[in-house]
Parts: C-alpha cells; structure tokens; sequence
C-alpha cells in the first residue's frame, strides 16, 4: 500500500526526553507505529464516552478522590505503603481514597454497581497509582511556587451549582451543611480546592501544549468519509451441519475446557416479610367531619380562578417621541376608538387593519388568556376591570396606545364537596397511613432486631404475610425488577455472616420510601457447575456449529481464492455504497474488514466469518470521497487534540513521578479495604 509516516505530536518520555509519535497515513486505512494498537482514529470513533471519561480522570480535582485528608497525616510510619519525594502514603490514606470512590461509583450506578469490581489486585493498583500521581503533582506545584489567588478561589465556589438563592445570593448555609455532611469545613475545603486548582493550573499547561496538525486531522476525516461500493455473497453454513460428527469426547472437552461458562454462584431461598403503607391500611379511617374540615380549610384548592380572555389595538408610540408625535399618535387612537365603538362587533376586522402590533393584529387583536403580569400593568389593570364586551378608554403603556376589550369571561366557581370527596378522602388516608407508619416503622425494625430468631413475632404483631424468594444471588437479577428482596442493600444483609451462617434475621432494610423488609434464609446452596448431562445438549448443538463454521471456512476461503484469480462477479448481491459513518447494508461483523481492505487495486476481496451464519465474501468494485462535512470535520479534529492532549499529560505525571523518586513499600494488592466484603 501507499503509505506515509507522518509525525502527530511529541511527547515528554519519563527521562524528560522528547520523543515523537508517527502515525502511518495510507489510502484505505491509519495504523500506529504500535502495531498492538488500535488505529487512532477509529479508536476515537468507537470509544468516545470512554474518551472523555478517562480525560475526566485526568483532570478531576483531587480532593473528590482522596479528600483533605489526603494532604494531611503525613507520618512515617508501618502503615507507609508508598513514598513520593519523601512523602509517605499510609494505608488509611489508601484505604480512605478507595471508600470514596466505592461511595462516588455507587451513587453513579445505582442498581447496576457491583463492589466485586474494587476487589481486584489492579483496582486496587490503581487507586495507589492515583494517590502518587497526584502527590507527584502536588510537589511539582510547591517546587513551581504556583498559587490560586483569593479573588479566583472566591468566584469558583460561588459558581458552583445548586448554591444560589431565589434572590441571586450565595447560600452560605447551604454551603456549610454540605461540606459538613462530608465531614468538612470551610477552611478545609478551601484549602484543598486551592490545591486543585493550582494542580489544574500546571496540567492544563500541558494539554495546551497538544496539538493535531490541520492537515492530518483532514486526511483521518478523509478516511472517515470514504465510500466503498460492495457486493456480498455468502456461504451459508446449514449445509455443512449435517456433515458434522459429534462424539461424546468433543463434548465433554468443550465441558472440561469452558467450565467457567457452567459455573452456579451460590444461591439462597429466604422467607420475607414486607411492611408498609398497605401493612398500616386496615388501621386508618377518615370520617365525614374530617372531609368538611380539610374541605374548608382548602377552598383555594377546589376553586377555579376567574379567566379573562382579551384583543387590543395599539397605536405605537417611541418612548423618546416628541411632543408632536404623542399627540398625533393619540389623535389616531383616538379616532379608531370612535369607530370602534359605533361599531363593537367589527373590533377584530378594525384591530387586523389598524393595529401597529404585528403578533396579535394578524389575530385580530387577540390577546389570549391574560394572566397576572403578563401585560403591561396599566394594560392588564384595564383588562381586569372591564366587563365581557365591553370597549375601554384610551389606556397609555410605553408602547403606545390601547384600545381594549374582553371577549370571553369565565368567572370563578368553587367545585361542589361531592365532586371533590372521593380526592379528599384518598389524600387524608395517604397522610394518615404515612403517619402511622413511621410510627410503627421503628417497633416493626427493633422486633426484626431483638427477636431475631424468628420473623413469627413481627408477623403476629403485624399481621404481615410470609413470602418466599429462591435462586437469589449476591447481586440483584435483572429479571426481577423492583421486586423488594431484588433490592443490593437487602441480598447484602442476607448473605452477611450473621444471617448466612448464624441462622439470623436480617435488619429492617429500606428498600423503597416507607418499605421496609426483613428476611432470613431457609436453604443455602454453595456455588458449584451444573452437571454435564444438564448441559450436554447444548454443548453438542454448539460444538456442531463450531465444526460446521470451520467447514464453511475453509470452503469459503477456497471459493475466495478462486474469484480473486477470476474476477466473476456471477452469484454477488446488489450493489452497497458504505463508509465508516453509513455501515447500513452489509452483514456488521464485515463492516470493519471491510473498510480496512487494502483497495490499492480494485475490484478488491474480502473474507470474513460471519457467526452463525456463514462465510461472507465482499466484492469492492469501486472507492469515492464522500461530500466533506464540516462541522464533523471539526468534531473530529477537537477529539483528535483532545486524545493528543491526554497523552501528553499521562507522559508529563510519568515523568513527574520518576522525578520525584517513588518507591512502593508494600504491595497493596492485597490490601483490605473498605471494599472488602465480610462475608465471603
């Protein structure tokens, strides 16, 4: 192929060097001088949310990760797992970073968050990784002597989101309660922010630094926008099944081989009870005379307002007209508001011709429903004065002059308590079932805790009913939705130490506003494989598409062969026009093979498995530009520099590192933190 190494950027090594990174430029595709990578451009394509949160990583402020408290404490002692420039890092230090990123992942998953994820050795890593990164910055800062001033400090916090009052003030005590909840003051918090955006100031040197030549990002966009005609054909594979001999060895290697594919995690069936608002119901009654009251008291609720329905005609006037324009202006209002009251029924025809406001003259002067300060005051004072019909004075405003008039009024009414009965009942019984049940909420968690032998004495109590779940996991299933035992809070209380293996009740678990359930286990099954003759039919059924698939391959490859010495375009599919953004019209397991093609001569071929279907062979007969896209284009270079951007920080923190000598004292993959579970 035609290709080009072209230099992208340069990039600081750990040595403080300066090295280049090439990029080979070719007609059909872009490779990287790492041939173990993925193509640069595609790579940004493909993986853009992945993109952006790693350069969110990059640049978070540090106190979200670690705290204040990862700039304090800075004693030497056995609790020292890492130094940086001198600096020890203590495994509460660690373990503190790793308990607020669990914290700050479980808030942003939700239901789909699983703790096993912080519980590998490179999760663990990489919370260390983090912590000297940052230490290594933050020396590089005391060594630059960057500072934030007070005036810049002062302006961050007031912009941060949430913390404005209706009247545009900074909500100081709304600011206090929220660094308090972290354990946190002011001063604190200042400090550390202060640090960060020091820490910002130098990395964001460094992003600046990056930059994406405009002629290489059009050249990647050019590859972007190439079209290719292709043609498929396909080799199915449902002929090559019935040659396929599956003896009872290949079954049992696949079995033996994918074991992990068998594998049962352990499992519980338990016995819950589930108390809310509908466990207090039977007890809650609202009688006729607390309907009246709530009935008088809320007359504002049941009360529909007075509407008013107007049209106007304005006769402009300048705010800084002269005298003589006023006047003249107000002759002319004048003389309409003759005609218009000979003539009252003709308001909108006269409103359509005479009226200098264009939005509601084409309406004839209709206003619509006029709602308090939507006009201005002394046109919507008029209007509310007026009866229905009814043609008012000349009415002066800044916009000029008007002539108005009401032309639909319903007046207020207060629905009847008959018609409202059945609401005010169903709200009263709502208030009365949520009081009662905090009220009983705290009996029905310490009868859970204090008899926790048994879920009899809070049933009897309760008068709850006994529900069984089976085939219940560590993890909530997917499959059972919103059920109360489906909750993580309550599969963690149940699979805990004192419920699993001391034969106990678990605690009251919220597992929804005013829910609370309990449970105990009544079988625990360990985690085990299924049997093999449970699964053999599957794998047979599987282990003959796999030698089927090997079969049409090779027949496949054979046929390819053929027509790339032949040319016979006889047995192809219609034509397809495809790129890398229109990937409609051909089988996607190709789509990439496909444009990766080298097409250095045309017509070009290519072969690719198609799973569960065949061998699929395409035909290009043809390569054009697309039209360029612009703003694509521009999209595509500020992702390219943003990419650039973050290696050139990863090497600048590598080198930073290596400047300020770290050493690991111990390794931290075995580390327990609070991610640990304790009931494994």
């Amino acid at each position: 192929m035609d290709c080009e190494k072209v230099p992208i950027h340069s990039a600081a090594t750990k040595k403080g060097e300066r090295k280049f990174v090439f990029f080979y430029i070719c007609k059909s595709i872009v490779i990287h001088s790492n041939p173990n990578r993925l193509t640069m451009f595609e790579f940004i394509r493909t993986h853009q949310r992945l993109m952006q949160f790693f350069l969110m990583l990059l640049i978070i402020p540090s106190f979200a990760l670690v705290g204040i408290s990862g700039y304090k404490g800075f004693g030497d002692d056995a609790s020292t797992i890492a130094k940086v420039g001198g600096q020890p890092i203590t495994q509460q230090q660690w373990e503190g970073a790793q308990r607020q990123q669990i914290d700050r992942y479980r808030q942003m998953l939700g239901a789909q968050f699983d703790q096993k994820m912080f519980d590998t050795p490179e999760a663990k890593q990489d919370i260390l990784d983090r912590l000297i990164a940052e230490r290594a910055v933050n020396a590089e800062v005391s060594r630059n002597h960057l500072s934030v001033s007070d005036e810049s400090l002062q302006k961050t916090i007031m912009e941060i989101p949430g913390l404005t009052l209706a009247d545009g003030k900074f909500d100081v005590e709304r600011y206090k309660s929220l660094l308090a909840a972290q354990g946190m003051t002011p001063q604190m918090y200042q400090e550390s922010l202060r640090k960060d955006k020091a820490a910002q100031q130098l990395i964001g040197a460094i992003q600046d630094s990056a930059f994406a030549p405009k002629s290489v990002a059009g050249r990647l966009s050019d590859i972007n926008e190439q079209e290719r005609e292709v043609q498929e054909l396909l080799v199915p594979m449902t002929p090559y099944l019935a040659q396929v001999k599956v003896t009872d060895d290949m079954v049992k290697a696949f079995y033996d081989k994918n074991s992990k594919f068998f594998e049962i995690p352990e499992q519980v069936k338990v016995e819950y009870v589930v108390f809310d608002g509908a466990a207090v119901a039977d007890q809650i009654s609202v009688s006729d005379a607390e309907v009246s009251a709530f009935y008088t008291q809320s007359q504002a609720r049941f009360t529909s307002p007075e509407t008013r329905r107007a049209s106007h005609i304005l006769i402009a006037v300048k705010k800084d007209a002269s005298a003589a324009d006023k006047a003249a202006a107000k002759a002319k209002a004048e003389a309409i508001l003759a005609s218009v009251r000979k003539a009252p029924a003709d308001f909108a025809k006269i409103a359509k011709a005479q009226s200098q406001d264009p939005a509601s003259a084409e309406l004839g002067g209709d206003l619509d429903v006029v709602e308090k300060g939507s006009l201005p005051k002394p046109v919507e004072d008029a209007v509310f004065k007026l009866k229905q019909g009814e043609i008012s004075d000349l009415v002066s405003s800044d916009f000029g002059f008007h002539i108005l008039t009401v032309t639909a009024l319903t007046p207020a009414a207060v629905k009847p308590l008959d018609a409202v009965k059945g609401d005010i009942v169903a709200e009263l019984t709502k208030q009365k079932i949520a009081k009662k049940y905090s009220e009983l909420a705290e009996q029905f968690t310490n009868i859970v805790y204090e008899q926790a032998d048994s879920l009899k004495p809070v049933v009897d109590k309760f008068k709850l009913k006994v529900e069984t779940a089976a085939n219940l996991s560590r993890t909530p299933s997917p499959a059972l939705g919103k059920a109360p035992y489906n909750s993580a809070k309550f599969l963690a209380e149940v699979f805990s130490n004192d419920v699993l293996k001391n034969k106990r009740n678990t605690q009251a678990v919220e597992v929804a506003p005013n829910t609370l359930i309990a449970g105990r286990v009544v079988e625990f099954k360990p985690a085990g494989k299924r049997p093999l003759a449970e699964v053999a039919d599957v794998i047979r059924q599987r282990v003959t598409q796999e030698e089927a698939l090997k079969l049409v391959k090779k027949a496949g490859e054979t046929k390819l062969a053929a027509l790339k010495a032949s040319d016979d375009a006889a047995g192809f599919g219609e034509v397809k026009v495809v790129s890398r953004s229109k990937i409609e019209g051909i089988n996607r397991a190709a789509i990439g093979q496909v444009l990766k093609a080298d097409v250095s001569k045309l017509p070009a071929y290519v072969g690719v498995d198609v799973p569960g279907t065949g061998y699929g062979i395409y035909r290009i007969g043809k390569v054009q530009q697309a039209a360029p896209d612009v703003a694509r284009r521009a999209s595509e270079q500020e992702k390219i520099a943003n990419m650039l951007a973050q290696q050139e920080v990863y090497d600048y923190v590598e080198a930073l590192k290596q400047k300020a000598k770290v050493k690991i004292l111990k390794p931290i993959a075995q580390a327990k933190g609070d991610g640990d579970s304790d009931s494994k």
